[in-house]
């Protein structure tokens, strides 16, 4: 019987569901969680159906998230999250989302919860930029809000507005 042995699913070349993500925690304020982190932003990308992917999550300070802004968009003062898109072709997608951790442990209490929650808040919100979601006009904020409580939600987080 000719063909290889080996089936289909098992070789190396099968496209396969592969959801690579690393977190790098450069931060001493607030304890993150790596793996919940990993968790959200693989939750989101296979809830809007992205298969294979690479993304990598790094936990900053106001400082670097600040130099960060200016470099890339221009504006000199820090944020809660930047989504950098590296690579969108074939199903498969690439990219960082960066978080900071200062302004997460600034924002939590108006929202009810913890710094390390607000993180997981701002992985979601970068991931679904990833994803292709964006937030400029009214009904796109809307349409984002919408998708992060339902990620939060299946996390079993909820912000207490």
């Amino acid at each position: 019987m000719a063909g290889s042995s080996i089936p289909p699913s098992k070789r190396p070349d099968a496209d396969r569901r592969v959801i690579q993500v690393d977190v790098a925690d450069e931060q001493s304020l607030v304890p993150v969680d790596r793996s919940l982190l990993a968790d959200a932003a693989r939750s989101v990308l296979e809830g809007e159906g992205i298969e294979r992917a690479t993304l990598s999550i790094a936990v900053v300070d106001d400082a670097l998230m600040r130099e960060l802004h200016a470099r890339y968009l221009g504006h000199d003062e820090p944020t809660d999250v930047l989504s950098f898109p590296l690579e969108s072709a074939g199903g498969y997608r690439e990219g960082e989302v960066v978080v900071s951790a200062e302004t997460a442990a600034r924002c939590a209490a108006e929202y009810g919860w913890t710094a390390a929650e607000e993180i997981v808040l701002y992985v979601v919100h970068g991931t679904l930029h990833l994803a292709g979601y964006d937030d400029q006009t009214d009904a796109d904020r809307r349409e984002m809000r919408e998708r992060e409580r339902h990620y939060l939600a299946r996390l079993g987080l909820s912000p207490h507005e």
